[in-house]
Formats: structure tokens, sequence, C-alpha cells
């Protein structure tokens, strides 16, 4: 018999025991912390119709969906490659009478593509989410519970790398530019290209002022020092991105006052889920992997396509990264 009936798909992988025992394990230890901190189990359908599927924040998941037609109604399917959208359908739908909304998850996800090379496509995605509570109490909430949730898979010496979208879209604003060019602009931000920037900003007779403004946001990275040195290169980036930088202050301090020893880096050019993320954003990273292993942020407005708009915050990260990544701790 050939061999390649029995492999599995790139990025797709099995757990046996005792990997599995232990799976199992840290999925009862994580849930259970959860439940303590008042946070409802939802268990999301595996598959939904595309439409519902795709609509609000999970707009840019579309290339990750795979999709097939249902031949009981003839109506497009697609298997979920992100829990998040699902639970802020699961919000807006059977919880709108609650002013403020927490939400757990755990379950497999599927991938056409992994988010970075050597990534998986089949991840056992676990997470938290706040519906209803805007400011930083919500931030902080979920940062403190991921931080948790790495603790108790026995992961050591996380690194957090946090930034703000609303900086970037503040400064943005000020140059109205078309959805194309923020499209341009947003691809050279990300690839911190000072000469690309120089002759996006010449070709469009920019505002001087902002687009000096948006280089400095390339070169503001570092420990939390950075953000003294942003007060000064983006004063005229108004009170938006007054208010943002003052947020990261806050939550820099709060985060110091019960982890003094976690590293702590500020990227005010780290725009990721740009798309659908409103407010702070942030990642953690642990040395010598190459990828991030739990991300999350602010995403406001969630819920307005299914009539219940409303401010929302949460993290996510894979099981099966964790429980690699703490078994390496252990040994």
């Amino acid at each position: 018999m050939s061999i390649r009936k029995w492999m599995l798909p790139e990025g797709v992988e099995e757990a046996l025991p005792p990997l599995s025992w232990q799976m199992e394990d840290l999925r009862r230890k994580l849930l259970d912390c959860y439940r303590k901190q008042k946070y409802e189990l939802i268990v999301p359908p595996l598959i939904e119709h595309l439409d519902a599927l795709l609509t609000g924040t999970a707009q840019g998941l579309e290339q990750q969906t795979f999709k097939l037609t249902d031949p009981a109604s003839g109506r497009l399917l697609g298997l979920r490659a992100d829990m998040t959208p699902q639970a802020a359908r699961i919000a807006a739908r059977h919880y709108a009478d609650q002013p403020v909304v927490r939400l757990c998850y755990l379950g497999t996800v599927l991938r056409t593509a992994a988010d970075a090379l050597g990534g998986a496509r089949a991840p056992r995605q676990v997470g938290c989410e706040i519906f209803g509570m805007p400011g930083l109490d919500g931030d902080l909430e979920v940062l403190q519970l991921m931080l948790k949730t790495l603790k108790l898979a026995g992961v050591r010496k996380p690194h957090l790398d946090l930034g703000h979208v609303g900086i970037y879209r503040a400064l943005v604003g000020r140059l109205r530019l078309g959805a194309d060019d923020e499209a341009a602009l947003f691809d050279i931000l990300q690839r911190k290209s000072h000469p690309d920037l120089d002759e996006f900003a010449s070709q469009r007779g920019l505002k001087p002022k902002t687009v000096a403004a948006v280089a400095e946001l390339m070169d503001l990275n570092g420990d939390p020092s950075v953000l003294a040195r942003a007060r000064s290169a983006l004063a005229q980036g108004g009170t938006a991105v007054e208010a943002a930088l003052a947020d990261l202050e806050r939550v820099v301090v709060e985060l110091q006052k019960v982890s003094p020893r976690l590293p702590i880096h500020i990227d005010l050019a780290e725009l990721r889920g740009y798309r659908y993320h409103t407010g702070m954003v942030y990642a953690v990273f642990v040395p010598g992997y190459g990828r991030e292993i739990a991300r999350g942020g602010r995403y406001d407005g969630v819920g307005a396509e299914f009539g219940a708009a409303r401010p929302a915050t949460g993290f996510s990260a894979d099981l099966n990264d964790l429980l690699r990544l703490g078994e390496e701790a252990r040994t």
C-alpha cells in the first residue's frame, strides 16, 4: 500500500498518547480557570452558512476559509477559520439583553493556508472574549487572562508585544486617502520602508507634517520608554493619538504591578488585525520560537451586522503551541 494513503494533509496533525492525554489535561485546566473568572463556555458549529460566517470581523477570512455547497439547501457553506467571529455572532444573538458578556471557547478551526511559515492549518483554538465593556478595564482583564493561560500551560519567559491601531488610524485619517492608497501605505508601514514612504508621499502631494508622523511610527519601537519619545514625535497627531498613548502607558504600568518581570515591547507600527481591530493590539512571543503564540486586541462595534453593536476585546491561542512550548519548558 502506498505510504501516501497514511500521510496527513500539510499543516494538519494528530495527537496520540501520551500527548493527547496531556492536551486533555490542559484543556480542562484552562476551561476551569475561565469558568472561575465567570466566562461562559460556547461550542459553535464547525460549519456555517458562508454569508453568516464571513460577516463583520470575519470579512478578511474569506481566503482562509474552506468552502463547499450544501446538498440539502444549495447554499454555500464554510468551515470556520477562526472562532472569534462566531463568538461575536453568539453574543449578539443570544446575549443582546446582557450589558456585559464574557465568552470562552476551545475547538479546532480549519484554514486553507497557515498564518505563518511552518504554522498549522488546523489549530486547536482557545480564547476568551468580552463584549460590552469599553475602555482599558476590559483590555487589562483580557491581557491578564491571556498571561494566566500561558502560565497554566507551563510556558516560560513570555514576551509581550503591544501596539495601538488607533494611532495609525488617526494619522492616516488626516491624509484623506482612498482605499487603494491607504492599502499601499499600510503595506509600506509594515515593511518599514522610509524610501518607499517618501516616494509615495511625493507622488501624491501629501501633507509633510502628517507624513513625517507616519514615518516616525516605523522607528517608534522598543521598551516602554519609547512612549515618552512617541508623545513628542507625534505631538501634532491630535487628541486621538494622545489618548492611545495614554492607554498604552496605563496598561504598561498596571501589568508591571502584577508581572514586574514581564518583558514588554512597544511597536507603534505593528498593526496586526488592522482591518477589524480598533484599539490596542497585542501578541506574545517566546525566545527561540519564530511566531506569536497568543494574540488579541480590541474590536469595538462588533455585532452591528446582527443588530447589537458594542465594544469588544479578546485573545486567542493554539492549544497545540501552548502544549508544545509548555512541555519544552518543563524538560
